[in-house]
C-alpha cells in the first residue's frame, strides 16, 4: 500500500506559513466561484425554458453538454496540472467560465446558450484539481485530509450565492443582468488567482527541475488507471454524488416548483439544504475516515444505500411528498458530497506523487459522468411521458417525475456492484503486499465488543 505523499519533499519552513493560507484561499475563492457557476443554471432552469422555448429534453441539453465536457477534461486536466501547474489551470479556467457567463448573458439561440455552458463546463473542469493538487506544495501531511474536506465542503458555498443573490437577481433584474454579474465574479477570481497563487515553494520547483524528463502522459495515465484503488475511487465518486448533481444541476428546481407544487422560496430554501448539510457532514466524514481509514468504502455505501431508500419512499408515495421526506432525502444526497471525497483519499493513498494529480482527474470523472449521463435519460423520459400523455398535456408532472427519476435506480446499482468487486481486489492486495487482513465489519464489532479493547489502527 502506498500512502506517500509529494509534500514530503517540500521544505518545512514553507508548509502550513501565511504564505500557504493566502494560496489556498485563492484557490478556495476560485473553486467558490466555479460552484457558482455550475449550479447557476439549475436556478435558472425554468426561465431558461421560457427565454430558448425549450423542451425538456433541449434544457437538459444544457446541463449534459456542460457535464460532458467537464467529466471529458478531467483526465487530460489532471495530466496537465501535474505539467503546468495549478496557477495557470486555475486562472485560465476562470477566464473560460468569465467568457461562458457572458456568452449565456446575451444569448437568444440555443446553440448560443449551448456554446456558454460548453465554455462554462471547460472552465470549471480546470478548477478543483487544480486547487487539490496545491495542497501537497504547501500544507504538511497530517493538514492535508482535512484540507481536501474543508476545501469541498467551504467551496459549496458557491451553492448558496446561485440559489440566494443570484436567484435574486435573476428574478428580479432578469436573464441579461443576472448572468453578467456571474461573468464579473468570475473576473474577479481571474485577477486573484494571477496574482496571489503559485504552485509551490522555490525550492520545490528547482528539485523537480533538477529531477530530469518528466513521465510521458501515456505512462501517467496508465500508472493511474491500471491501479485498482483508482478505479474503486472513480466508482465512488459516482455513486456517491451522481444524485446530488441531478437534483442541484438540472431537475431539483422543476421538480419541487411543478411536480411538488412548491413556491419558488421554499423550493430555494429546501435546496440550501445542500448547503447546510455539506458543512456539517464534512467534518463528519473526515474525522470518521481518519479514525477508520479500512473502513471508508463502508461508510460510502451506507450512505449510498439510505439515498436509495429516501429516493425509493419519496417516488412510491401517490402525490406529493410531506416537507419532511424532502429534507431527508435531500440531506441524504448532500452527504455524498463530502462522501466523494472518499474517493479522492483512494487515488491519493494508492498513487505515487507524481500522477496523483492524473489519478484525481480519473477518479473526479466518476460522479460528473454519471450525473450526465442520469441528466439526460431524465429529460428524455420526462418528454416521451408527455408525448404519451396527449399533447396537451403540461410539460412537467408528478407522474412524469415520479416516473424519470426511478431511473437513477440503474446508476446506483452499476456503481455499488463494481464498488465492491474492486474494494474485495484492493483489500487482496493489502493483505498481500502488507499483511493487513481487513475483517468483516460485523465480526470486527462482535469480537471487539467481547474483546473489551479498542484497535488503535482504525480497524472499526
Amino acid at each position: 500500500m502506498s500512502t506517500s505523499s509529494s509534500s514530503s519533499s517540500a521544505p518545512r519552513k514553507y508548509l502550513d506559513t501565511k504564505t500557504s493560507w493566502i494560496v489556498w484561499s485563492a484557490g478556495v475563492f476560485a473553486y467558490i466561484v466555479a460552484v457558482t457557476q455550475r449550479t447557476s443554471f439549475g436556478v435558472a432552469g425554468l426561465d431558461a425554458t421560457e427565454r430558448f422555448a425549450a423542451t425538456a429534453s433541449i434544457l437538459s441539453i444544457f446541463t449534459v453538454l456542460q457535464y460532458l465536457v467537464y467529466a471529458g477534461m478531467q483526465i487530460p486536466v489532471g495530466i496537465m496540472v501535474d505539467r503546468y501547474g495549478s496557477r495557470l489551470m486555475i486562472g485560465v479556467g476562470a477566464t473560460l467560465m468569465f467568457a461562458g457567463q457572458a456568452v449565456l448573458a446575451f444569448a437568444e439561440q440555443v446553440s448560443l446558450g449551448y456554446l456558454g455552458r460548453v465554455l462554462v463546463g471547460a472552465g470549471d473542469a480546470m478548477t478543483f484539481i487544480s486547487v487539490l493538487r496545491l495542497l501537497p506544495a504547501w500544507f504538511s501531511h497530517k493538514r492535508i485530509p482535512v484540507l481536501n474536506q474543508v476545501t469541498s465542503m467551504v467551496g459549496q458555498a458557491g451553492q448558496l450565492l446561485s440559489l440566494v443573490p443570484f436567484a435574486a437577481v435573476l428574478h428580479t433584474f432578469g436573464w441579461t443582468p443576472s448572468f453578467v454579474s456571474l461573468a464579473a465574479l468570475s473576473l474577479l477570481a481571474v485577477i486573484l488567482s494571477f496574482s496571489l497563487i503559485r504552485d509551490m515553494p522555490p525550492e520545490i520547483r528547482a528539485l523537480r527541475t533538477a529531477a530530469g524528463p518528466r513521465l510521458k502522459v501515456t505512462t501517467m495515465l496508465s500508472l493511474a488507471v491500471k491501479e485498482p484503488a483508482t478505479r474503486l475511487g472513480f466508482w465512488t465518486h459516482m455513486t456517491t454524488s451522481f444524485s446530488l448533481h441531478v437534483v442541484l444541476m438540472a431537475w431539483g428546481y422543476p421538480f419541487l416548483i411543478e411536480g411538488q407544487g412548491l413556491d419558488p422560496a421554499v423550493a430555494s430554501g429546501l435546496l440550501s439544504i445542500f448547503v447546510i448539510m455539506g458543512f456539517l457532514a464534512g467534518p463528519v466524514v473526515g474525522a470518521l475516515t481518519a479514525r477508520y481509514p479500512v473502513r471508508r468504502s463502508t461508510m460510502a455505501l451506507t450512505g449510498i444505500f439510505f439515498s436509495m431508500l429516501c429516493w425509493a419512499v419519496l417516488l412510491s408515495l401517490p402525490g406529493p411528498a410531506p416537507l419532511w421526506l424532502l429534507i431527508l432525502l435531500f440531506a441524504a444526497l448532500a452527504a455524498g458530497g463530502p462522501m466523494s471525497m472518499i474517493g479522492f483519499d483512494f487515488a491519493r493513498g494508492f498513487n505515487p506523487p507524481n500522477v496523483i494529480g492524473t489519478a484525481t482527474g480519473v477518479v473526479n470523472v466518476g460522479g460528473f459522468l454519471g450525473a450526465l449521463l442520469t441528466i439526460g435519460a431524465i429529460g428524455v423520459v420526462l418528454d416521451m411521458v408527455r408525448e404519451a400523455s396527449g399533447p396537451n398535456a403540461p410539460l412537467y408532472t408528478l407522474d412524469g417525475f415520479r416516473i424519470a427519476f426511478a431511473v437513477q435506480f440503474i446508476p446506483y446499482l452499476v456503481g455499488v456492484f463494481f464498488m465492491l468487486l474492486l474494494r474485495k481486489k484492493v483489500r487482496a492486495r493489502m493483505e498481500a503486499e502488507d499483511g493487513l487482513a481487513i475483517r468483516p465489519l460485523h465480526r470486527a464489532i462482535i469480537e471487539n465488543y467481547w474483546s473489551g479493547r479498542k484497535r488503535k489502527n482504525g480497524d472499526i
